[in-house]
């Protein structure tokens, strides 16, 4: 005799589990992270404001918004157009010259205020000026370094598809920085030009304003996304590190991080000596560096698009482009030209379909190049799929343009 069904008391069916209710924080937690993000960092920048008014007055908080702005605009479209290939979000680079401008220097500020008291007061040093200079040196680059780099390590861990190699580092560090760059550049020429209005200068010569201003925005607008970008590219090396290396993928951003502290103290150390000591700084140091790390930002960014036209003939192969593409993604002047002729046939919005085809494109190759070299992600299966898909759906009318702008630089009909 067959035994009693085992699914129910009685043998009869069993309940079905309840459907899982979605509540409304489950649906909308995302928008309500934005908008916990989007407030926290408007109530540090209306700190910001306000303690910088505090110390430089309206007139100087006005002086001092209008001349920092200058070099924002130059260095803001030299991290996107490094970031080309693969471009983040706005939102993302958004959040990052937010961190930067507000919550980072904002921490700064408070941090450094506090640390230069101390030491005023204490028996490290004997005068007021010591204690400037030692907080400049050593406490202020620790303090910035580590609040900018926290930027990057939110974007690593929370937005690592936008963090996923050296080029996207390097871009995000950068717009990091500069943001953090725009807010001192407001305080510092703030009070320049407080000081001009008691001391009332008789020449440009002697106006602090005017040095400052030469300095900060002429001389070294740079500064600061140099100190992070090392920080950054030890981020987009771990990014493409195999998994199997963890304790390389602890130790670099550590490694990124102290050089960018290095440098930093280096940098404020110069300005406490005579002038010629800070140009030789300035001549001998900080301008190779900063040659050298924008020729291992190009090299990287032409890396990059090697990879895409390494990569992508396999899936060429299976169907999914047609031969001439993986040439025309791999090149910036074939993308332009894919832009510039969809946008003559079909409008803006094939233009912008373009170019959604041409990041999804890159993305892909970028991710078959980081599972072929043991850094594959745990949801590899899912994301070539997704990018795959996205691809698809774009071919039809961003293909052609795609095409023919590779046979038209290859000089073939």
């Amino acid at each position: 005799m067959p035994a009693a069904p085992a699914d129910g008391p009685h043998g009869s069916v069993p309940a079905q589990p309840s459907p899982r209710v979605i509540t409304w924080l489950h649906r909308h937690h995302r928008t309500l992270r934005a908008l916990t993000l989007v407030t926290l960092l408007a109530l540090c920048g209306l700190m910001i404001l306000a303690l910088v008014r505090e110390q430089t007055g309206t007139q100087g908080l006005l002086v001092g918004l209008g001349l920092s702005l200058f070099p924002v605009p130059l260095l803001l479209a030299a991290f996107r157009w490094l970031d080309g290939a693969e471009p983040a979000p706005w939102r993302t680079h958004l959040f990052a010259f937010a961190w930067g401008a507000c919550a980072a220097t904002l921490v700064a500020i408070v941090a450094n205020g506090f640390a230069t008291d101390w030491l005023a007061s204490s028996v490290v040093v004997d005068s007021p000026g010591e204690a400037d200079t030692l907080g400049a040196t050593v406490v202020a680059p620790v303090v910035e370094e580590t609040t900018k780099a926290a930027a990057l390590m939110l974007l690593f861990l929370f937005r690592r598809r936008h963090m996923d190699s050296v080029v996207s580092a390097t871009a995000a560090a950068g717009i990091t920085a500069t943001g953090f760059a725009f807010t001192e550049n407001v305080l510092y020429l703030g009070t320049a030009y407080g000081e001009d209005e008691i001391l009332n200068p008789d020449s440009l010569q002697d106006s602090a304003t005017a040095a400052t201003f030469f300095i900060r925005i002429i001389l070294a607008p740079f500064a600061h996304p140099l100190f992070t970008a090392l920080t950054g590219i030890a981020f987009g090396i771990v990014a493409t590190l195999p998994n199997r290396r963890r304790t390389l993928r602890w130790a670099l951003p550590l490694i990124g991080l102290f050089t960018g502290i290095l440098l930093h103290a280096i940098w404020n150390g110069s300005a406490s000596f005579p002038n010629l000591t800070f140009m030789a700084v300035y001549g001998l140091f900080m301008i190779p560096v900063f040659g050298a790390l924008t020729w291992l930002s190009i090299w990287s960014r032409q890396h990059e698009l090697r990879i895409v036209r390494d990569t992508l003939p396999a899936y060429a192969a299976a169907g999914w482009f047609s031969e001439p593409e993986p040439w025309s993604l791999s090149s910036m002047r074939a993308r332009a030209l894919a832009r510039t002729t969809a946008r003559r046939s079909h409008g803006p919005a094939a233009a912008r379909t373009v170019a959604e085809y041409q990041h999804y494109a890159t993305a892909l190759a970028l991710l078959r190049a980081r599972a072929d070299n043991g850094a594959t992600p745990p949801d590899f299966p899912a994301r070539e799929q997704e990018l795959l898909h996205h691809l698809w759906h774009r071919r039809p009318l961003a293909g052609p343009p795609t095409t023919s702008a590779a046979l038209t630089l290859s000089g073939r009909r």
